[in-house]
């Protein structure tokens, strides 16, 4: 007998028929990788399905023509990562059996704050998060992390952990210093908080030039002391002896952040050498590395060694709705223990009591920054399961193949110029007219910008690519890149796009002024 409160399947089912049938048709509508007209045209066309009246009617259209209709524009209005010519960003096509997990937990619709809203998804989290410990190369056993909604929330929590932990050594270093140099009988007088067991300043935040945005943001956020940007070598790998000078001139305690796989160019920091110097350093240092794009690359016997040092690190910050093929958000982050876990520790009398703990209830509640969250856990558990590691790391090697076939295609065509070697699958490069970018020519490098600028935005408004845009060199020079995420694309499909990046700079060069 159906219970009071159970949805039954059968009128879910009847939706998603609507919804599958809804993305077809507005897929057929778009006709290209994204909807062509710009952003004027997307807005009409949104504004126009939500209809002439009030967002929020008094009486509505009913479930199955509301969900037809909106389906169908938003599904038409979007950049289908599915698509071989949408190729801009780490935006990844996500595999139908994530999804159909994904939609397994919205139905359901847990939270992970409480193990009494999530009974079976608290221990799922659980042995998700040792499986991915264990291949960063973490002992499971010790490892603890959680899952986040991607590498900016991960990033956040590293420095949170990582300020929390080394700012409070130097803050009992430095109690214990000024101790030692006062008289027995003064030194007692300091009370917490007074000062005396303060950290002589702010925690600096070492990161390569090329890190992501969100640590400048994370340390913000947490009032760190200033990020010192590390300059990189020609690959956009951290330069090593760089960082090892700015921390003997800093001196004291600090932060670093290394990365693994660069947003603009797929570049690998050199894991190992960097953690050596973090280690010879001689006063505390934490080192967080954002394997945000490049921890995808484990999965791969022929990529995982470019990570060789992470298991040294800290911790680390993963995204599998990457290089993992989940829906969106499926963010991961890891320590090798338990330290710095403290600064999240919370006891609330509604979610986890200490009687109820102590009983053997397990409480996830101290493992993020977040209240209610869904078990995001579940869907990477389904995809683990389905397709193991073997042909996870296939797919992988798919997209680090496509870029490579990328990367010669570029290097044989004089129009195009490689910015940086191929790492994982990301291909950095240029347009230049008539093969060169001399100085000397009217218009300079300035024009070459403004034509890969212009390239750019000319795929996007007629709907024919999403080709992405970067600065890139000494003089920050525009730059185009390939994000190669579709496993299932062809070497074929790569050619193309590239001819027709091309073919749209010989037009635009024609014109008199792009």
């Amino acid at each position: 007998m159906t219970r009071p409160g159970h949805r039954p399947a059968d009128e879910l089912r009847a939706l998603l028929a609507i919804t599958l049938d809804a993305l077809d048709a507005g897929r057929r509508d778009r006709g290209g990788p994204l909807p062509a007209g710009g952003p004027a045209d997307v807005r009409r066309a949104v504004l126009a399905a939500l209809g002439p009246g009030p967002l929020l009617p008094t009486d509505g259209d009913g479930e199955a023509a509301a969900l037809g209709a909106l389906t169908r524009m938003l599904s038409a209005g979007s950049a289908d990562p599915a698509d071989p010519l949408c190729a801009a960003h780490l935006h990844c096509p996500p595999l139908a059996v994530a999804v159909a997990a994904d939609l397994a937990v919205s139905a359901l619709n847990p939270s992970q704050d409480s193990w009494d809203q999530s009974p079976a998804g608290t221990t799922v989290e659980t042995e998700v998060v040792a499986t991915l410990a264990e291949l960063v190369g973490y002992d499971p056993g010790q490892a603890v992390g959680t899952v986040t909604t991607g590498g900016t929330e991960s990033n956040l929590m590293g420095l949170l952990l990582g300020g929390h932990v080394i700012g409070g050594a130097a803050s009992r270093a430095t109690a214990l210093s000024r101790a030692q140099r006062r008289p027995a009988a003064w030194s007692h007088r300091a009370r917490p908080g007074s000062g005396a067991d303060m950290a002589a300043g702010p925690l600096p935040v070492l990161c390569s030039s090329a890190g992501h945005h969100s640590v400048r943001r994370g340390a913000e956020l947490l009032g760190l002391g200033r990020v010192v940007p590390i300059a990189v070598d020609t690959a956009h790998r951290m330069d090593v002896p760089a960082l090892g000078t700015a921390l003997t001139r800093h001196g004291g305690p600090a932060l670093v952040v290394a990365t693994a796989g660069t947003t603009d160019a797929g570049a690998i920091d050199p894991l190992t050498e960097i953690v050596d110097v973090v280690r010879a350093h001689p006063a505390p240092v934490w080192l967080h590395v954002d394997a945000a794009h490049g921890g995808g690359a484990l999965f791969s016997p022929r990529l995982a060694g470019r990570l060789a040092g992470l298991a040294r690190a800290d911790s680390v910050a993963l995204d599998l709705h990457k290089l993992g093929w989940q829906p969106a958000p499926a963010g991961v982050f890891l320590t090798p223990s338990r330290r710095g876990w403290d600064r999240l520790e919370a006891e609330v009398s509604y979610l986890n009591p200490a009687d109820e703990t102590a009983a053997g209830y397990p409480s996830l509640l101290g493992r993020s920054l977040r209240t209610t969250r869904r078990p995001d856990a579940f869907k990477i558990a389904v995809t683990f399961r389905a397709l193991g590691r073997e042909r996870l790391g296939a797919l992988v090697d798919a997209c680090h193949d496509l870029a490579r076939h990328a990367a010669r295609v570029v290097t044989e065509d004089p129009r195009l110029e490689l910015a940086a070697p191929v790492t994982l699958s990301t291909v950095l490069f240029r347009y230049l007219p008539d093969g060169s970018d001399r100085r000397d020519r009217p218009g300079g490098p300035e024009r070459v910008d403004r034509l890969n600028a212009a390239i750019r935005a000319r795929l996007l408004d007629e709907g024919a690519a999403v080709v992405g845009r970067t600065t890139a060199g000494p003089d920050g020079a525009v730059h185009l890149k390939l994000t190669l995420l579709n496993p299932e694309a062809t070497t074929t499909d790569v050619t193309a796009l590239l001819s027709l990046v091309a073919a749209t700079g010989d037009r635009l060069a024609a014109e008199p002024r792009p």
